[in-house]
Order: structure tokens, then C-alpha cells, then sequence
């Protein structure tokens, strides 16, 4: 049997897979204290990696198979430094959008002020 020749039926499921998809496809916000928390660990990736490069020696160093840890560290450091530089961009770049968004209400709330104030 085809989908056709049962009439009414497909459009019934057509419509009840709709309403589900914008439900499972809506937007989530993020915790409130998502942002302080990512800020947290990656800190703290950044200060143990730089701990443990303090204590690797110089001479040390020269042996290839001591590389390893050092080079972790340095990748880790590097990445959680380059994680908490790209936080805050986008947290100036969401600031600066509100800020916007709150200069125009101020410019529209002033321009009906000066409009409906009595002369």
C-alpha cells in the first residue's frame, strides 16, 4: 500500500513530526554561571601548565624522551590561553550588542519624551 492511497494518514504524521521538531530543535539557553566556570578551568589548565614547566630543568631537556611532558604542558597552556582569549571577545562582542541595543531604546524613549511633553 502507498503512502497516497492511505489519504489522511501521512498529512496526520506530517504534522505531529512538525509541532516535535521546533521542540526538540529550539534553542537552550546556557546556565548563568556557564561562562565563569569555563573562565575557572581554563585558569587553572593555564597555571598548572606553567607550574609544571617551572619545574622541568633545563638540563633535563637535552634527552628527547623528556620532551614529552614539557611539550604537553606548553600545548595546554597555549590552548587554554587561547580558549580564555576567544571567551572574551565574545563576551565584549555580546556586551557591545546590548550596549547598542540599550542606545537605541535611549534614543527612542528620549525622541517620545520630547514628543508628548506639553509645551
Amino acid at each position: 500500500m502507498s503512502a497516497r492511497s492511505n489519504g489522511g494518514a501521512v498529512h496526520d504524521v506530517d504534522a505531529g513530526v512538525e509541532p516535535l521538531l521546533r521542540r526538540a530543535l529550539a534553542p537552550v539557553e546556557p546556565p548563568a554561571d556557564l561562562s565563569t566556570r569555563v573562565t575557572q578551568k581554563l585558569q587553572s589548565i593555564s597555571e598548572l601548565a606553567a607550574e609544571e614547566l617551572e619545574g622541568w630543568e633545563l638540563a633535563a631537556m637535552r634527552d628527547p624522551r623528556n620532551w614529552v611532558r614539557p611539550a604537553a604542558a606548553v600545548l595546554g597552556g597555549a590552548a587554554a590561553g587561547i580558549g580564555l582569549v576567544l571567551l572574551r571577545l565574545h563576551q565584549r562582542h555580546r556586551d557591545s550588542e546590548h550596549a547598542g541595543v540599550r542606545n537605541a531604546a535611549e534614543r527612542v524613549a528620549s525622541s517620545a519624551r520630547k514628543l508628548f511633553t506639553p509645551r
